[in-house]
């Protein structure tokens, strides 16, 4: 990955969070925005808030059930979302900013064999160690450089999420972006999430047709681990508070 952030500058040569600041690069959000006061026509259903995700409890650091991302890419965002507006659907986003104490806390829980309460609803058909082979678990995650979303499409006119062919955080082959045997709506629906985004400045992963990346993401050396919390945003955390 090169250079830490933390010693130096990202590969775009902007100064990492907290540089000369006195700060510890990965508690400083002072560029992070609260998403609905940039994207205010998303809808939020912040999985890892609650106990509907395949833990079956809420994620370590998730203090209030909202979204934080980067300025740029909370703008970049925006461009889809509006785009999605003009056509009628709305973006659900389940998930952006993820700190660096959930991603460990969600590498100890593939490591537990015996943790399966959640497999029925989220992993069903795939055996839990394979989770690291299947690249659905890994020990850092691009959510924590903050300018990662998890989303979906809601049909403003049906007032229901588009059929996707899978769910969200559904662990099996299915969830790949390009899988087949999905039905000729879900691949275009897929299609029609992908190209939006795409063409706001992110890209996807294969593994799952919810997640994009920001292509130019400001922080990519750096893994944040100030809690979700919209008082948070915009300045620097002090651990303990």
């Amino acid at each position: 990955m090169g250079r830490s952030a933390g010693e130096g500058v990202t590969r775009e040569g902007r100064r990492a969070p907290g540089h000369g600041a006195g700060a510890a690069p990965e508690y400083d959000a002072s560029d992070f925005v609260v998403l609905t006061q940039v994207v205010p026509d998303v809808i939020e259903e912040i999985r890892y808030f609650g106990t509907y995700n395949f833990l079956g409890r809420r994620f370590a650091g998730y203090e209030q059930p909202c979204a934080l991302m980067t300025r740029e890419a909370a703008q970049a965002l925006r461009r889809a979302s509006d785009e999605f507006v003009r056509l009628g659907y709305r973006l659900r986003v389940y998930d952006t900013y993820r700190p660096q104490r959930a991603v460990d806390e969600l590498v100890a829980w593939a490591l537990d064999a015996q943790d399966t309460a959640m497999k029925r609803v989220f992993y069903p058909n795939v055996d839990k160690e394979r989770l690291f082979e299947l690249d659905f678990v890994a020990q850092r995650s691009k959510h924590s450089h903050g300018s990662t979303a998890d989303v979906t499409l809601f049909d403003v006119a049906s007032g229901h999420d588009v059929d996707m062919g899978s769910p969200f955080d559904l662990f099996d082959p299915v969830s790949h972006a390009e899988c087949t045997g999905l039905t000729e709506r879900q691949v275009a629906n897929r299609h029609l999430l992908r190209d939006v985004m795409l063409a706001s400045g992110f890209e996807g992963l294969y593994s799952e047709w919810w997640h994009f990346t920001l292509v130019d993401e400001p922080y990519p050396d750096t893994f944040f681990d100030f809690p979700v919390r919209a008082d948070v945003a915009g300045g620097v955390w002090a651990p303990g508070r």
